[in-house]
């Protein structure tokens, strides 16, 4: 039967996400609109950003971490441009944004040292395969999977070359092994829904070493210039961005980081997106049509929830047909304005991807749900 309540909330993209519980406009009250922001305020609201995201992460002192442009994908470029070339690298790649890192390393920087390890959606790469004499890409979590790193394990503590992370879907949702990672990126538009352009960029000493005595053989635009001279350009990591942020968005940050605060810091974020993925995993359970992805609980993303049909039924029509049903699916919740955009990446399998990260509230899943079974009980009507 179609369900008579909706989730009070019912935004779960993947990208930007929902904002927080009670966000409105009104939050954005301070923000230094018209200033600029090399302004004594404007830096000072900048630095807060910094100041404040280490604090809630947990990040070492020694680490720098700094505003960049072009959101989560400006962060992992900079970090690929400006330091890779030195030794050989190694990308390990599960879903579309780490096979996209992997590609500009072999067609856009031309690395002519470079290993790729790939495993299908669903699925993981078998880490073992690290040569840690080398660079190594990864992401995280995969947003486009819904498959996460389980542990940090694999990463040596005595290794020579840099570990490179993509950690936008995880950072603030997932305990970080800060001390395993030298490159660790993300965006605000993810786990504490913040506005989109803006990316973060944080450096462990070994990060910094690089920037400061290696210099690619290639030309860097000014937006991936990280040193100068031989030194790191220290007011990047301090506030002073290399490129005019919007204002607006920093307020709306610095209001995701004061709320992540407000419920217990990072072990509250984590908490609430942990709850998310068990209320979907007790539906999957009892489930006649749906699964995850990600079969092995141990690698299962708790923010970027990827399920699959395996109703036989679905299973025994054409990809064509499927694809077309499961977008049908999707289009059926929007409609009834139960849920937005909660259709698969495009490059995945076809199926359902619902954003479990901690603006999310459990009770707009548990709500979600029952839509869920009615979208697909209509579309296989039609089968």
């Amino acid at each position: 039967m179609k369900p008579t309540s909706k989730p009070n909330n019912p935004c779960f993209s993947s990208g930007p996400c929902a904002k927080r519980p009670g966000w409105s406009l009104d939050a954005l009250t301070d923000a230094a609109v018209g200033r600029s922001h090399r302004a004594k305020l404007g830096k000072a609201k900048l630095a807060e950003v910094i100041a404040r995201s280490k604090q809630v992460l947990g990040m070492p002192s020694d680490y720098v971490l700094g505003i960049v442009p072009a959101s989560d994908t400006g962060a992992i470029e900079m970090a690929l441009w400006s330091m890779l070339g030195e030794r050989g690298v190694d990308v390990f790649c599960w879903e579309s944004f780490g096979s996209g890192w992997a590609a500009d390393c072999k067609n856009q920087l031309k690395l002519q040292d470079l290993r790729t390890f790939k495993a299908g959606y669903g699925k993981i790469p078998d880490f073992a395969q690290a040569d840690w004499s080398r660079d190594t890409i990864f992401t995280w979590n995969g947003t486009t999977s819904g498959v996460k790193v389980p542990t940090g394990d694999w990463i040596a503590d005595d290794r020579q070359g840099l570990a490179i992370c993509d950690a936008t879907s995880a950072v603030f949702a997932m305990q970080m092994p800060w001390a395993k990672l030298d490159v660790v990126t993300w965006s605000w538009q993810k786990v504490l829904g913040g506005e989109a352009a803006h990316g973060m960029l944080a450096l462990s000493p070994r990060a910094v070493k690089r920037l400061e005595t290696y210099t690619p053989d290639r030309p860097l635009p000014k937006i991936f210039q990280m040193a100068k001279g031989g030194k790191l350009a220290a007011g990047v990591f301090e506030g002073e961005t290399i490129n005019t942020p919007s204002m607006i968005a920093v307020e709306d940050a610095l209001d995701g980081l004061k709320w992540a605060e407000s419920i217990g810091g990072l072990a509250g974020l984590i908490a609430r997106s942990e709850a998310n993925l068990e209320a979907i995993e007790n539906w999957v359970e009892k489930s006649s049509w749906a699964a995850f992805l990600a079969e092995d609980p141990s690698i299962r993303s708790n923010t970027s929830i990827c399920l699959k049909i395996t109703d036989p039924a679905y299973l025994a029509l054409t990809p064509e047909d499927q694809a077309k049903h499961a977008k049908s699916i999707v289009s059926k919740l929007d409609k009834e304005g139960a849920a937005y955009d909660i259709g698969s990446y495009r490059d995945a399998p076809a199926g359902l991807r619902i954003w479990g990260g901690a603006t999310v509230e459990t009770s707009d899943i548990d709500l979600l749900l029952p839509w869920l079974d009615w979208a697909y009980g209509e579309v296989k009507a039609s089968f």
